[in-house]
């Protein structure tokens, strides 16, 4: 699969597209910062290289992958987001990385949002995990706010992680998960939004 037919992800604010190699730049000195520390970084400039040229094979290979997030105003690359599964590993995954300078603006659950809707709905996924290092809290709660939960009982990557499940595509249909979501959502995208409704607290 070419990176041109790479299936694009449109959602209030961003506008998710395959990695092309102009994304590179964004991509290197983010996997070769202390960011990465939970991802098996910081890597050296080959180690960067090999992963991000494996990010557009997986599309290749897979048939899904990592999208690249741009921002729709400025088309400035923010980070990644989408589905990952080398050989090995238990199931596939749901994974997000925001650079350092565009985190805390809730693209990571905007994006990783979208990339599960696609995967459940257009796709026909049954569920998906994410892997995520124990220290990793800002993640760690990230997967909460996306409804997943922690599962003791599946098998890890490497024994060195924790597996949070996130809910399947039935109940993500019948819950107020996404509903919560898409509110989060926009609020980032409007701060002075005030939402509807009496409190539940």
């Amino acid at each position: 699969m070419a990176t041109k037919n790479i299936p694009i992800l449109e959602t209030k604010r961003l506008s998710l597209r395959g990695p092309e190699p102009e994304d590179y730049a964004a991509f290197k000195a983010t996997f070769a910062s202390y960011r990465s520390r939970f991802m098996g970084g910081p890597l050296n400039a080959y180690e960067t290289w090999m992963l991000y040229a494996a990010e557009i094979g997986h599309w290749n290979i897979r048939g899904y992958g990592m999208w690249m997030i741009h921002d729709k105003i400025t088309d400035e690359t923010l980070g990644m987001a989408g589905g990952w599964k080398p050989a090995q590993w238990p199931e596939a995954e749901l994974a997000w990385i925001i650079w350092p300078e565009a985190a805390g603006n809730g693209y990571a659950l905007e994006a990783t949002h979208a990339a599960r809707r696609y995967f459940y709905y257009t796709l026909g996924w049954e569920g998906a995990v994410s892997y995520l290092d124990p220290k990793n809290l800002d993640s760690i709660r990230l997967a909460e706010r996306l409804g997943a939960v922690k599962d003791k009982d599946a098998p890890s990557v490497d024994g060195n992680d924790v597996v949070y499940r996130h809910p399947s595509p039935e109940k993500l249909r019948s819950s107020q998960i996404a509903d919560a979501i898409e509110m989060e959502i926009s609020h980032y995208a409007d701060p002075k939004l005030t939402p509807k409704g009496y409190p539940l607290d």
